[in-house]
């Protein structure tokens, strides 16, 4: 069981070889616990992903954001940009955080932004057992390859009303989903959901899909909230 506490706890996640720094943010009665996956360029500090996750807190969701490179893999890629469009190794760093995340016992749900999207998407087909939904935000969805075809867990594919390119992306991928899916636009938003407001309702639609599809799979596990006993 997790620590009630709802102070941010540092943690260190073994991937392969190295470790990369995370953090783990703990409610009381949480609902299932909420994994980060950060688009390119960006790390687990990331404003954007922190605004959402805090709001997944007040849901009772558990959230991670952890960085998907170490220090040293950080600084080589701020000068090369070699490593952030790495989809197969960011999806294995993916899976690796949803092994180390396991032990708490919690329903888990994947949320990625931009090239994160397409790494989210190939850890749940790795993992079809552990992960119950993910969300895209701004999603390359296109970068998954063949894990579009072989996602079973429920997606949902957030995107401004500003930002074609997704939009398209979007457009392009969905015929090719077997999962359930859902495409929610975000009126006036652009890329970044920089717009005010906007990555408040991309908070709040992430919210409920993770209560649609990570509550029920939490009650056919055994385990009901404290609220429900």
């Amino acid at each position: 069981m997790l620590d009630p506490a709802r102070a941010p706890s540092h943690v260190a996640i073994p991937v392969g070889s190295v470790q990369v720094r995370g953090d783990v943010t703990h409610v009381d009665d949480p609902r299932g616990l909420v994994i980060f996956v950060h688009g390119s360029g960006s790390s687990r500090l990331s404003a954007r992903n922190r605004h959402v996750a805090q709001i997944l807190n007040r849901g009772r969701f558990e959230t991670l954001l952890a960085d998907l490179l170490t220090a040293q893999e950080d600084a080589v890629d701020a000068r090369t940009g070699a490593l952030r469009f790495d989809i197969p190794m960011l999806s294995a760093r993916t899976v690796a955080m949803v092994d180390w995340a396991r032990s708490f016992g919690l329903p888990i749900g994947l949320f990625g932004a931009s090239t994160g999207a397409a790494a989210a998407i190939r850890a749940a087909t790795e993992r079809p057992d552990d992960v119950g939904a993910v969300v895209s935000r701004g999603g390359r969805v296109d970068l998954a390859g063949p894990a579009i075809e072989a996602l079973r867990a429920p997606l949902l594919m957030i995107v401004g009303s500003r930002d074609a390119p997704v939009i398209e992306i979007q457009r392009e991928i969905a015929p090719r989903l077997r999962c359930e899916y859902r495409e929610a636009v975000v009126p006036h938003a652009t890329h970044l959901f920089e717009e005010p407001g906007t990555l408040d309702v991309v908070a709040a639609l992430a919210t409920e899909w993770f209560e649609e599809h990570l509550i029920p799979r939490a009650r056919a596990a055994g385990r009901r909230p404290q609220s429900e006993t």
